[in-house]
């Protein structure tokens, strides 16, 4: 099926990633769900009994948040662990294929001619001219 050992984890890379991907649209789909659902506004003259009864679906609204949260992160991190895996897959070498080399080659062919012959020759050293020392030192003479 697979031939050498960068399919099997190209494949697995692109199956991490469809994973995380589908994890990924399944939150949002869920989100907004959860989103579009209606709201009540509870109306109440004894203060407790409000608290009471605003307390239980705020609490099943952290609890669905949180599950949101945990479930985007888990697919965002299968979604990346999937394409670090296709891009560090082993490279495969590139095939070349050999140049079949003549029997006969020719010897390469030498012209010499003036420019050549004044190329070949090393460039003269150029000599700077003596510099007078102007230092304030007493010379050895006087």
């Amino acid at each position: 099926m697979f031939k050498n050992f960068r399919d099997k984890i190209a494949l697995s890379g692109v199956a991490v990633l469809v994973i995380g991907v589908a994890l990924l649209i399944f939150t949002f789909i869920s989100a907004y769900g959860f989103l579009t659902q209606s709201l009540e506004i509870i109306a109440s003259e004894d203060l407790v009994q409000t608290f009471g009864e605003a307390l239980a679906p705020l609490i099943a609204t952290c609890i669905r948040i949180m599950y949101l949260g945990v479930m985007g992160w888990i697919a965002s991190l299968l979604t990346i662990r999937g394409v670090t895996i296709i891009a560090h897959a082993p490279k495969m070498p590139a095939v070349v294929p050999k140049k079949q080399t003549a029997a006969k080659q020719k010897p390469p062919q030498k012209i010499k001619t003036e420019q050549s012959k004044e190329e070949a020759k090393p460039p003269e050293p150029q000599q700077e001219p003596p510099q007078e020392n102007n230092s304030s030192q007493p010379s050895p003479d006087s």
